[in-house]
C-alpha cells in the first residue's frame, strides 16, 4: 500500500504554502516544484527589500505568490499590460532618483561629493532612458527586412525572375608533354622500304675495297 503524507498542508518558514500530496514523496515534488519556481524567488526579493519596513504588515505571502502566478500566466497569455505599466513605472523612479541624487550633489560645497552625486544622478537618468527604449520595443516591435544573402565559392550569377543565359565553361587541358624516351612522340610509323624502280638508292653495304698487291695504298672504295 502506498503510505499517505502525515502533513495535510506544509508551510515553511514565514507561512510560503506547500499544498501536500497523498504521499510523502509528492509533497517533497510539490516543496521542489515551489523552491525552484519563479514566483518564490521573486516573493525572497521582495521580502527582503520591504518585509522588516512598514508594508510587512500587510504583507500576505500566499496572497503574493498567487499574485506573481497571475501576472506570468497574463503574459503567457498575451497580454502584456503588465509589463508595460512595470516599466513606465519604473521609468518614473529613476526619473525621480536622478532628479534627487543631481539636486543633492548642488547642494554639497566640496567637489568630490558634488561629482560623485552627479555621476549617480547620470547613471540613473541613463537606466531611465534605457528603460523607455525597451518600452517603445514591446509596443513598437522593429521591423526587421532581410535581404537574399547568396553565398557561393565560385562565380555564379544570380537573377531574379529571369532566366540567365548559360555561360560555357572553358576547360583548360592539362599539357601533354614528351615522355622520357627521347624522340619517342615523333615515331609516326615503320621506316619506309627502298622501292623497287630506283635500286641504285638502295642501302649501302659493307666498304668494297681493292685489292692491294704491289703494295700501294688503298685506293677509294668502288663505285656502287
Amino acid at each position: 500500500m502506498t503510505k499517505k503524507s502525515k502533513a495535510v498542508a506544509m508551510r515553511p518558514a514565514k507561512g510560503v504554502p506547500c499544498t501536500a500530496g497523498p504521499t510523502d514523496a509528492d509533497t517533497f515534488k510539490a516543496s521542489a516544484a515551489l523552491i525552484c519556481g519563479p514566483e518564490l524567488a521573486a516573493y525572497r526579493v521582495i521580502n527582503a527589500a520591504d518585509g522588516k519596513g512598514s508594508l510587512a504588515e500587510i504583507l500576505d505571502v500566499p496572497a503574493l505568490i498567487d499574485h506573481l502566478r497571475d501576472q506570468a500566466g497574463a503574459v503567457q497569455g498575451g497580454s502584456l499590460a503588465a509589463p508595460e505599466a512595470m516599466l513606465m513605472n519604473q521609468a518614473t523612479a529613476l526619473q525621480s532618483l536622478f532628479a534627487r541624487l543631481v539636486e543633492s550633489g548642488m547642494g554639497q560645497s566640496l567637489r568630490a561629493n558634488t561629482e560623485m552625486f552627479l555621476k549617480l544622478g547620470l547613471r540613473a537618468q541613463n537606466q531611465c532612458r534605457a528603460t523607455l527604449e525597451t518600452l517603445a520595443a514591446i509596443k513598437n516591435p522593429p521591423v526587421v527586412f532581410a535581404k537574399q544573402a547568396n553565398i557561393t565559392n565560385g562565380p555564379q550569377q544570380v537573377n531574379n525572375g529571369i532566366d540567365a543565359p548559360r555561360v560555357r565553361e572553358n576547360k583548360i587541358e592539362q599539357t601533354k608533354l614528351l615522355e622520357a624516351t627521347p624522340n619517342e612522340r615523333l615515331d609516326f610509323g615503320e621506316k619506309a622500304k627502298a622501292s623497287g624502280t630506283n635500286q641504285a638508292m638502295a642501302t649501302v653495304g659493307a666498304v668494297h675495297r681493292a685489292k692491294d698487291n704491289s703494295g700501294q695504298k688503298d685506293s677509294f672504295p668502288e663505285r656502287i
